[in-house]
């Protein structure tokens, strides 16, 4: 757990600055925060987060919740969060039980708790997360099937308490399967962003016809001061928990087991100034993978990752601890994961875990990656490595399309330290570009039992240091 001095509580009042007394329970929580203070190898702002402590509460059951009935439910937590914000804030409880719904769509000033004992059962019909709204998809922009949780250009907004989410995976696992029909929607949405003059993206609605783009199980999207604290996540359509385009966020104590397709544990993507902390991810894909949207959007938008750290947290299963990209045109920096560990210990699926830092782009992302720190890590059995990067990585895009544009990607700064794993395939791979070489990396203090192949495979590399 973090040191105590790693926070300070303020109450922040129409920009002035004074302790956080008792008394000041009666004030409105959109005017409370709570200021974190994170140590980091680069100067990271302090990240202020609301503070819903002593702020009214809206329980489900005062407006017409039925365990039974998920549209009486689903109503019931939208009129809920209407009431909370209408307030000036608040906090909406969902109690011990099982509650059947549809989406969740949040609003600023509004704390969502999901109190102990409690489960919110979304639905598996694509039809409940209609109609479309404004999201995203592998970084590209769209409209889309709601979030089965959404939050659209919130400030103060809340997930919390130690109850779970939980998503029906009837229909979102065959849409796992990704037909030609989906494919061939993929290269439609990729045409209207990067082809000629780009579609606007209110004009990119993928829920016509057969494209079945998943929608993501949690999304804040444009929102500032966000927390997600100690809820459990359980089985995902997509990635399960994205901050995108967003800023001041602190994801911590939350505890996600997801084994479907793309289910990433953390996707933070041109966002700033993000702590995900001791968490615990048992994950079908990466557990964090931190990127900054794909090509022409990307550069549209031009609002790079920055000052994200991961500290103090578990993976019980995930292909890569960490992965930067292979969506980051818009560019990342200030990237420290710290005192975290891979343990699979209790999974319940064969351990899949490939590369401990993985760096993955391709020459149509351009943007950037720099200033990425990996500390006091340690992991069991890796089928990769410790460190990874390549600049080729297009999956099924290598076939579906050409490249319109060719931009290389800037990798600089990458620094590895105190690392221990029993077995590893190799402990450094990076294959950068000729034109543009990856630069200044460093190993320090990295040890690995037993080692499958070459320990290092360094092409087209200017400034390597291994101690």
């Amino acid at each position: 757990m973090p040191s105590p001095s790693n926070y300070r509580r303020k109450l922040i009042l129409a920009g002035c600055v004074v302790p956080l007394l008792p008394a000041c329970a009666a004030i409105r929580p959109a005017r409370a925060y709570e200021e974190v203070h994170v140590a980091a190898p680069f100067a990271m702002p302090p990240i202020r987060i609301p503070d819903f402590a002593g702020a009214p509460r809206f329980p489900i059951t005062d407006f017409g919740a039925d365990q039974r009935d998920q549209a009486r439910t689903s109503a019931a937590i939208a009129r809920a969060i209407d009431a909370a914000h209408a307030a000036g804030g608040g906090i909406v409880v969902v109690p011990a039980g099982v509650w059947p719904t549809a989406k969740i769509h949040l609003k600023s000033h509004v704390n969502l708790h999901v109190a102990a004992g409690a489960t919110l059962l979304f639905s598996a019909q694509p039809t409940d997360y209609l109609p479309a709204v404004h999201t995203t998809w592998e970084g590209l922009e769209c409209y889309n099937y709601s979030p089965l949780v959404y939050a659209y250009e919130c400030e103060n907004v809340a997930l919390t308490g130690t109850g779970t989410l939980r998503a029906q995976l009837d229909v979102w696992r065959v849409w796992y399967a990704r037909p030609k029909a989906h494919m061939d929607a993929l290269v439609r949405l990729y045409d209207m962003s990067a082809k000629g003059t780009p579609l606007p993206v209110q004009q990119r609605d993928m829920t016509v016809g057969d494209a079945n783009l998943r929608p993501q199980f949690v999304q804040f999207n444009r929102c500032r001061h966000v927390l997600v604290e100690d809820v459990t996540i359980e089985d995902s359509p997509f990635w399960v928990l994205h901050p995108y385009l967003s800023r001041d966020v602190v994801i911590r104590r939350v505890k996600i087991t997801a084994h479907g397709h793309n289910n990433d544990g953390v996707d933070p993507e041109m966002s700033q100034n993000v702590l995900i902390e001791d968490c615990v991810f048992d994950q079908g894909d990466d557990a964090i993978s931190v990127k900054s949207g794909r090509d022409r959007d990307a550069w549209r938008l031009d609002t790079p990752s920055r000052n994200i750290v991961m500290r103090n947290c578990r993976i019980k299963n995930g292909h890569q601890l960490c992965a930067i990209g292979s969506e980051l045109s818009g560019g990342i920096e200030n990237v420290f994961v710290d005192n975290c560990h891979f343990d699979h210990t209790g999974s319940n699926v064969p351990s899949t875990i490939n590369n401990i830092l993985y760096v993955k782009t391709n020459e149509r992302r351009g943007g950037y990656v720099r200033n990425i720190h990996l500390s006091n890590v340690t992991a069991t059995s890796v089928k990769g490595g410790v460190l990874a990067v390549e600049t080729d990585v297009l999956y099924q895009w290598k076939t579906l399309l050409p490249t319109y544009e060719r931009r290389l990607t800037a990798i600089e700064g990458l620094h590895v330290s105190n690392v221990t794993v029993q077995d590893a395939g190799f402990v450094c791979l990076i294959k950068g570009e000729a034109e543009q070489p990856v630069r200044d990396v460093s190993l320090r203090g990295v040890r690995v039992a037993r080692i499958g192949g070459t320990a290092v495979t360094n092409v087209n590399v200017q400034g390597f240091v291994q101690t």
